[in-house]
């Protein structure tokens, strides 16, 4: 299975935290994608970079965001059959954001988003995450989410081992 990782507006596409769960990914035997957004500021055309990315993938794909990136995951994942999606400090129901209303999504979520964080507001985490029934984690830690990277990446193994790897009977 593949997993297709999207940035932030302020990183790329290997930042800290995606080599982080990549590393963890390719470990459990997963195949994964960094796709890069640098130079496209409007979250919109992201989305449509994501889209056309996904019209080469035959079966259902992980998909990751990061901040702005996890608005264009969600975006996607709302057109798109997807396994699951895993969502850092995402920019949801953000101003200016051509999407303020989220259909609901027939995969696992969890989202993972920072007490700290002065960029999007982690009351917007817990909108999503009470409308979606996704799991929600709040960590000590800012919009960047550095500090929190030992506990994001337990977290990252355990979504992917709960529901994404076959189960031995």
């Amino acid at each position: 299975m593949r997993i297709l990782f999207s940035h932030g507006k302020e990183s790329g596409p290997w930042g800290s935290k995606i080599r982080r769960l990549a590393d963890a990914a390719t470990s459990l035997g997963f195949e994964v994608e960094s796709l890069d957004y640098t130079g496209i500021d409007n979250p919109d055309a992201r989305v449509q970079v994501l889209e056309n990315r996904m019209t080469a993938e035959a079966e259902p794909v992980v998909l990751v965001g990061s901040s702005m990136g996890g608005y264009v995951s969600t975006v996607v994942a709302m057109n798109r059959p997807i396994a699951g999606l895993f969502l850092l400090a995402p920019a949801l129901y953000m101003p200016g954001y051509a999407v303020q209303d989220y259909a609901p999504l027939p995969c696992p979520i969890t989202i993972i988003h920072g007490w700290q964080d002065a960029v999007i507001p982690w009351t917007h985490s817990i909108r999503f995450a009470e409308r979606h029934q996704a799991n929600l984690h709040l960590l000590n830690g800012d919009h960047r989410l550095n500090d929190c990277l030992d506990p994001i990446e337990q977290l990252w193994r355990q979504f992917l081992l709960d529901n994404l790897l076959p189960r031995s009977l």
